[in-house]
């Protein structure tokens, strides 16, 4: 047993804090003293390093309570629900740290404002709100599209050069964006409609994803892999298809981002995405030897 000024001391937080969890509940005491002094065992303190890990994650205490005594798909949720908040701050971030940059490389902060997406953004967090339904049907959950939203903020800069390149100005392209927004789901079933039902049912990630539990050596997995590469090879530019490894690379990478990872995961199961990258790291390994 340890007294409270030592669970202090290791914890490095202050007795008052302590006593102030103990007086809502959230870390009781495992005992008292014949002095009537708070004791802790080796459960409350590892029950204090779990408190002390959540705080760090930024969750409140009347959280922390919560997901302490909730169940674990509770928690599972709760994680979920605040990785995604992360990443959209991460966005922010890495936004003002390119603004920074671009700021920096040209020592003026003229004509930054024809780069700014700001408008843009702002029309994807109106879609989200006034359109949940398209949302979760086309993207799976609003946290999928969160991760949307993140993965353009990443290469903002890239994606405002080519607006002003296609369109003439990041004005004119947010107004064309604006226009596909508010009539997507009719863009999306007219897209879909061109695509052959043939086409799609032979789709190769499709095909993978069914395959999840299987082991990812064998011929089955491997020839959908193969399949894959082919029709990339058949249907891409040279330019964007150089060779089977870096085509095996390029997938490897899009999968294991948290945006296509989560997308996958919603229409083919948890996993899907992981096991897609496998397969693809397999046939990577052992590409020399396929000859």
């Amino acid at each position: 047993m340890k007294t409270i000024s030592q669970i202090a001391k290791l914890s490095g937080i202050s007795v008052r804090t302590l006593q102030y969890y103990d007086e809502i509940g959230l870390l009781k005491p495992s005992s008292l003293s014949e002095s009537g002094y708070r004791l802790y065992d080796e459960e409350a303190l590892g029950k204090l390093q779990q408190i002390l890990t959540l705080k760090e994650l930024d969750f409140s205490l009347k959280e922390i309570q919560h997901l302490l005594s909730g169940a674990k798909s509770d928690r599972a949720a709760a994680f979920c629900r605040k990785k995604h908040q992360f990443l959209i701050e991460r966005g922010h971030l890495d936004r003002q740290i390119e603004l920074l940059t671009r700021l920096e490389e040209r020592d003026t902060i003229d004509n930054l404002q024809e780069y700014d997406l700001s408008e843009y953004f702002r029309a994807l967090e109106e879609f989200k709100t006034s359109h949940k339904d398209e949302v979760i049907t086309y993207w799976g959950s609003e946290e999928n599209f969160d991760l949307f939203i993140q993965q353009i903020r990443k290469s903002e800069a890239q994606a405002a050069r080519l607006a002003v390149q296609e369109f003439g100005s990041v004005e004119a392209y947010t107004e064309a964006m604006k226009y596909n927004l508010e009539h997507f789901s009719e863009i999306m079933k007219k897209w879909q409609a061109q695509i052959p039902e043939e086409l799609k049912a032979e789709d190769p990630f499709v095909k993978l994803a069914s395959h999840k539990g299987e082991p990812v050596s064998s011929d089955a997995v491997q020839q959908l892999v193969r399949d894959a590469i082919s029709r990339a090879r058949d249907t891409a530019s040279s330019e964007l298809f150089c060779d089977h490894a870096s085509y095996c690379d390029l997938i490897i990478e899009l999968y294991s981002g948290d945006y296509i990872q989560a997308i996958t995961d919603t229409k083919h199961g948890t996993g899907s995405a992981e096991y897609i990258v496998s397969a693809f790291q397999y046939y990577l390994d052992h590409f020399r030897e396929r000859g």
